[in-house]
C-alpha cells in the first residue's frame, strides 16, 4: 500500500477555483489528466485517483481501430466500476468513421466523456494530414467535430475538443478552431499552447490560452494545457490567462500525487505531497501491482513499469547500478527486492525532483501532405492519403 504522505505546508497564496462543468458533469477539482500514449493507461489512472480528484481520461484511441473493433483498443476503453466519469480520448480524421465510433460509445455504454484529439504532432500522423495538422482544413474540421457531437447527444455524452495553437507560428488555427468546435456544440476546448512545429519544445504559449479563452468568452470552458509541473503553475496559468481549468500531461509522470497537490491548491490550501524515498518506493510497488492486474500478465505490466522508472526517482538518492537494475526489472518479487534497497529515510530532495520532466525536442518544421498549406478547404481527391493517419497508429 502506499502510505499516506504527510503534506508540508508551502508558501503560496491560497485561491479557491470554481467547479468545472462539462456538459452535465461537474468536477470537484477543475483538472484533466491528459491522454499519454502508453502512459495513462488504467493502472496509471487509478493510482492518479487515489491522490486527487479531476477527469482522467483514457489512452487515444482511434476511431478506425474501435469500430473495427480492435483487441488493444478495446482494452484502453475498458473502464473499472470505480472510474466515474469514464472518459475516452477518439482521433479520427474521417467524419463517417469518427461518427461511427461515437455512436459505439454511447449505444455501448462506454463512455461518459469524449474527448476529440487534434493536437497530436508526431510526423507519421500529420505528414498524412492528420493530428494537429488536421484543424487547417477548416471543413473537415468541422464536419468530425459536428458529426461527433451529434452522435454523442444522443446519450447525453458531452464532446470535448483538444487542439494545438496550430501548424507553426504563420498557421495558426487555435482561435477559428476553437470557434467553430463552439458553435457547433462541444462543452469544452483545451488548448495546449505550443504549435505542430514547437513539438515539446521551449515554453508553452501561455498568451495564446488567454487569447483563446477572450476570443470565447464565457460562452464555453477553456482548459489550458503546458508546462505544469507543480500545483503553483496550474494557479498561476488560470490567473494569467482567465483559463476555467487546466490540462497535466509530462508533469505528472512519475508523480501521480501531483493530483493530490492540484485538488489542495485549487480548492486554497496551502499543503502538498512531499514524498521521501519510501513512500515513493510504495507508490511505484503499487503502480506495478496495478499494472500487473490491467494486463493480467505480471511480466508484462511490471515490464511496462520500466519506462516509469527515471521519472519518479527524479532527483532522490539513488545510485546509478540501482536505477539501470530497476529498469529491467521482470517480476514484481524483483522489483519489492530492488526497492528495499533504497534509502528508506531519505527525504524529499526539494527542487531536484521538480520541474520538466518527460520528452523534450528541438522544434521541426512540421511534415505535411503536399500542397496541405494552399488552401483551408479539403480536397476529397487527397482522402485515401489522409486515412492512412489512422492506419499508421490503427492500434491505439
Amino acid at each position: 500500500m502506499v502510505s499516506v504522505i504527510s503534506p508540508a505546508p508551502e508558501s503560496v497564496s491560497p485561491a479557491t477555483v470554481e467547479p468545472l462543468r462539462i456538459g452535465p458533469i461537474e468536477l470537484s477539482s477543475p483538472v484533466v489528466l491528459a491522454p499519454m500514449a502508453g502512459i495513462t493507461n488504467t493502472a496509471f489512472r487509478r493510482l492518479c485517483r487515489e491522490y486527487g480528484a479531476g477527469l482522467y481520461v483514457t489512452e487515444m484511441v482511434t476511431s478506425r481501430a474501435l469500430v473495427e473493433r480492435n483487441e488493444k483498443s478495446m482494452r484502453i476503453i475498458r473502464h473499472e466500476p470505480y472510474e466515474t466519469p469514464r472518459s475516452v480520448q477518439l482521433y479520427g480524421v474521417d467524419p463517417v468513421t469518427v461518427g461511427q465510433a461515437v455512436r459505439m460509445l454511447v449505444e455501448e455504454d462506454r463512455a461518459d466523456h469524449i474527448d476529440l484529439n487534434f493536437g497530436c504532432p508526431v510526423p507519421k500522423v500529420t505528414r498524412k494530414g492528420g493530428g494537429s495538422a488536421l484543424p487547417w482544413k477548416q471543413d473537415l474540421f468541422e464536419a468530425i467535430v459536428t458529426t461527433a457531437v451529434r452522435e454523442a447527444s444522443r446519450g447525453g455524452v458531452p464532446v470535448t475538443v483538444k487542439m494545438r495553437k496550430g501548424i507553426d507560428a504563420d498557421h495558426q488555427t487555435f482561435l477559428d478552431a476553437g470557434e467553430m468546435a463552439r458553435n457547433v456544440g462541444v462543452a469544452a476546448v483545451a488548448l495546449h499552447g505550443r504549435s505542430a512545429a514547437d513539438l515539446y519544445s521551449g515554453k508553452a504559449d501561455w498568451d495564446a490560452i488567454a487569447r483563446l479563452k477572450d476570443h470565447l468568452g464565457d460562452t464555453v470552458p477553456v482548459l489550458g494545457n503546458g508546462d505544469i509541473f507543480a500545483a503553483e503553475d496550474a494557479l498561476e496559468m488560470m490567473r494569467r490567462t482567465g483559463c476555467d481549468g487546466v490540462v497535466i500531461g509530462r508533469g505528472c509522470q512519475g508523480r501521480p500525487w501531483l493530483f493530490g497537490d492540484l485538488a489542495n491548491a485549487l480548492n486554497g490550501s496551502d499543503e502538498r505531497f512531499r514524498p521521501g524515498l519510501a513512500e515513493v518506493a510504495q507508490a511505484v510497488y503499487k503502480h506495478g501491482q496495478y499494472l500487473a492486474e490491467y494486463y493480467e500478465d505480471e511480466f508484462y505490466g511490471v515490464r511496462d513499469l520500466r519506462k516509469h522508472i527515471a521519472w519518479y526517482f527524479k532527483g532522490y538518492p539513488v545510485g546509478g547500478e540501482l536505477r539501470s537494475q530497476l529498469a529491467m526489472v521482470s517480476s514484481l518479487e524483483e522489483l519489492a527486492e530492488l526497492l528495499s534497497q533504497l534509502d528508506q529515510d531519505a527525504p524529499y530532495p526539494g527542487e531536484a525532483a521538480e520541474g520538466s520532466r518527460g520528452r523534450t525536442t528541438r522544434p521541426k518544421k512540421p511534415h505535411l501532405p503536399e500542397g496541405w498549406l494552399d488552401s483551408r478547404i479539403f480536397d476529397s481527391s487527397g482522402k485515401s492519403l489522409l486515412s492512412e493517419a489512422e492506419l499508421d497508429i490503427s492500434g491505439g
